[in-house]
């Protein structure tokens, strides 16, 4: 009988012998598996592209009437995808990142938003300004001045 309980822990462990129970079964509120709670050394983290959205967000709005507002655009879609993996990301384990970072990316994200619809406007300006007057109007200057002026006396 004792060959038969050799290889298994005894269900009633002597206070000098070691328990044979596994790691982390013990402790129902241990997080288990990677991704499980806080980060490194029980600490939280910033989410990896916070910050890169709000510059993105915010350099989308700045840059609205640079090359006919295509920059902005360009700023705006890619913080708009990065703010999306970031999100799911977030949502995915919030315990593990700061509500700090979460903020930033929420802010950056209405900042592209932001960008995208100045940029939108303009570009939508643009077009119906080449409809209306042509290219041709845009390349010579003198000609525009001299339909600025003719309005103006109007």
């Amino acid at each position: 009988m004792s060959e038969e309980l050799e290889g298994q822990a005894s269900p009633n462990p002597q206070p000098n012998q070691p328990s044979q129970q596994p790691f982390n079964q013990g402790n129902p509120y241990q997080p288990q598996g990677q991704g499980a709670g806080f980060g490194f050394g029980g600490m939280q983290q910033a989410l990896p592209n916070a910050t890169a959205v709000l510059v993105l967000g915010i350099l989308s709005i700045i840059t609205c009437c640079c090359f006919y507002g295509l920059i902005s655009l360009v700023l705006g879609i890619i913080a708009l995808v990065l703010s999306k993996k970031d999100i799911a990301l977030y949502l995915s384990n919030v315990g593990m990142y700061t509500e700090g970072s979460y903020k930033n990316l929420k802010a950056g994200r209405v900042c592209a938003i932001i960008g995208l619809v100045f940029s939108a406007i303009i570009i939508i300006a643009c077009i119906i300004f080449i409809a209306t007057f042509g290219f041709d109007m845009l390349r010579d200057q003198e000609a525009m001045k001299e339909w600025i002026m003719q309005m103006q006396n109007q």
